[in-house]
């Protein structure tokens, strides 16, 4: 069966067919490749149906479980046997799967870069058959890319192993810098490298300065039926705004990294199935989602880089109709982004004064090396210090990522409480148990949902509002636990730490230093670049974004905001101010927001500047509940 006979039968991509089966054929003839194809451009064929046509298994590096746990569901229902090697197997079932592998017929194996540092791994796939490795989102090898991972730079493991075996190395996202860092620690023996054109002419970008950020939230999802996803920048923004559409009779679900399994798995069908419309999510959300009719995209937190915002953007209009990608913002989000990116970047001499520390905390000695693991509990240390916990998280994940350290990140991990049982049970059991009382009565005040998910509660916080001991907190959430009124999940938040170098003090951070300020140049010109592209409203959005990835085209697309405003004839301000006044002798006050909304065919600036004039002219004043009336 050729390959795209093949490509036809299992799989059904109408667009970058060319693309995809120029880069089949290469990989068949022995050749090593670099895939740069946009989101949604069917990057996972372009090894799958090579893996197919030869004897053998192909090895699939992969950043994400979840990601994985999706190729490989995709790959069973149409009848090819996967398998993900994962942290969930006990090492009876990781026996059980590599014999399976060399015996069973399976033909694909996605592992993570982490996993690939196992000895016993190792071994077992130096002794697997492979026709062929492929690294998914191959941007995380470079420190120039949006999601540099450490861990990549590990994968070049797999050549020692298989040093027969071709690569493939794909992403969605990479600019020439990245391309090169992907093909010099890869050693990809003279790659063809095949990239598609970021160009989608279908997805509209549009970016909105507004005060009122919800509002106009609420504005475009009253116009959309079809499925949405609204991307924040923190845990707590999904919840929160989910609760405000639902509030606002929007139906939408949220998801963050943070919750279970369970109530991941629920709140994605819910969004797949279209049971809730809109998905209100962090960054977790989105690699190997493949839903094609996404209409609508929405930032109400600027996102750290064009890389990752082309990415989330390109979820939207899979199927080719028409879409929207939103951005939206105001002078007060631009301050937190700014605000984020300068926590994010860690000066040298704050990183020499936390390595001095650890060493101090720790109490190790001046040139003193031992291969051991140190108990390490982050909030604790930066109490110590009157340290902060950010910027003190950051320059421990610097020092990681420069291989002075390696530290098993516990700190993250949050307890959990959710009851179960009714409140007539709760009530019974306080009065059986009245030293329960301002426990249960607090924690059923301070966190909403406790009786339908498992919440994330902060014993510190407990501590303080009841003047309690932590250690009194936790005797009675165990009680509780023991009592079944509440299932209470307690989560170590102790990290092991261990040192790879000896202690140097300055000259170790100094060995390093070069590195550093490349990191914070690269976080600072990435920063930029995003502001750049929102607040530049003379050149076309397209053009800006494939400048960045440069892809040279002068062709607007004229569908962004850029052009559309650029096609507009100058506003005729007397005629909206005819309509305004119109609609104000039959209502008599309104606000702007409400002007805004009963003249749809208008922009929110068009309006404010025509009442703007109107009430220059004394046409119209604006009352003590900042409402219009005629004069």
């Amino acid at each position: 069966m050729t390959p795209l006979k093949l490509l036809q039968h299992y799989w059904k991509h109408d667009s970058f067919r060319n693309s995809q089966e120029a880069i089949i054929n290469t990989v068949l003839n022995q050749q090593e490749v670099i895939a740069l194809l946009p989101t949604g451009g069917g990057k996972s064929v372009c090894y799958q149906i090579p893996a197919l046509m030869n004897e053998g298994i192909c090895i699939v590096v992969s950043p994400l479980i979840a990601l994985m746990h999706d190729q490989v569901n995709s790959l069973i229902k149409k009848g090819i046997k996967a398998i993900a090697i994962t942290s969930k197997l006990t090492e009876t079932e990781l026996v059980i799967a590599f014999d399976n592998m060399l015996y069973g017929g399976i033909k694909f194996l996605y592992i993570s870069p982490e996993k690939l540092q196992s000895e016993f791994i190792k071994q077992k796939i130096k002794q697997l058959n492979v026709n062929l490795i492929a690294i998914d989102e191959a941007h995380c090898i470079s420190e120039w890319g949006h999601d540099f991972r450490p861990s990549y730079l590990q994968i070049n493991t797999l050549r020692e192993l298989q040093p027969n075996v071709k690569f493939i190395a794909l992403t969605a996202t990479a600019t020439p810098k990245v391309i090169a860092d992907i093909e010099f620690y890869l050693e990809l023996q003279k790659p063809t490298l095949y990239k598609d054109s970021f160009y989608r002419p279908n997805l509209a970008y549009q970016v909105f300065k507004t005060e009122d950020i919800l509002f106009k939230l609420k504005q475009i999802l009253t116009k959309t039926k079809e499925p949405s996803i609204i991307y924040v920048s923190t845990r707590k923004q999904t919840k929160d705004i989910s609760d405000f559409l639902t509030t606002n009779k929007f139906k939408s679900s949220y998801y963050h990294g943070g919750l279970s399994v369970e109530e991941k798995e629920l709140a994605f069908k819910n969004w797949m199935t279209q049971k809730t419309n809109t998905m209100v999510a962090t960054n977790a959300f989105g690699m190997g989602i493949d839903k094609d009719n996404v209409k609508v995209v929405i930032h109400i937190d600027i996102p750290f880089s064009i890389e990752n915002y082309i990415q989330e953007a390109g979820r939207a209009g899979r199927n080719g109709k028409k879409s929207f990608s939103v951005i939206l913002y105001n002078n007060a989000t631009l301050h937190d982004f700014e605000k984020r990116v300068s926590n994010n970047i860690i000066s040298i001499e704050t990183i020499k004064k936390i390595y001095a520390l650890l060493n101090q905390h720790l109490q190790i000695s001046k040139g003193e090396l031992l291969e051991k693991n140190y108990k390490f509990n982050l909030h604790q240390f930066c109490s110590k210090y009157k340290l902060h916990v950010l910027s003190t998280y950051n320059s421990i994940n610097i020092l990681e990522k420069e291989g002075v350290l390696v530290l098993e990140d516990n700190f993250r991990r949050k307890n959990t409480i959710r009851f179960l049982c009714s409140n007539r049970m709760i009530l019974q059991y306080i009065e059986n148990h009245p030293r329960s009382k301002k426990l249960i009565r607090l924690i059923l005040r301070s966190y909403g949902g406790v009786f339908e998910n498992r919440i994330q509660i902060n014993e510190n916080y407990l501590e303080q509002k009841l003047q309690q001991s932590k250690g009194a907190i936790f005797k009675q959430l165990k009680q509780f636990h023991t009592d079944k009124i509440v299932e209470y999940i307690h989560q170590s938040n102790d990290s092991n730490l261990r040192f790879l170098v000896m202690r140097e003090d300055n000259i170790t951070i100094n060995r390093i230093s070069k590195n550093i300020k490349k990191r914070n140049t690269v976080k600072q010109e990435k920063s930029n670049a995003i502001i750049n592209f929102l607040t530049d409203n003379s050149v076309c959005r397209n053009i800006q974004l494939l400048s960045y990835f440069d892809e040279k085209n002068d062709i607007k697309c004229g569908i962004c905001d850029v052009c559309l405003n650029q096609k507009k004839k100058p506003l005729e301000f007397e005629k909206v101010a005819l309509k305004i006044e119109a609609i104000l002798l039959k209502k008599k006050s309104l606000s702007a927001k409400e002007i805004v909304i009963l003249h749809p065919n208008y922009t929110e600036k068009e309006i404010l500047t025509s009442l703007l004039l109107l009430v220059e002219k004394n046409k119209l004043q604006l009352t003590k509940d900042k409402k219009y009336t005629l004069q």
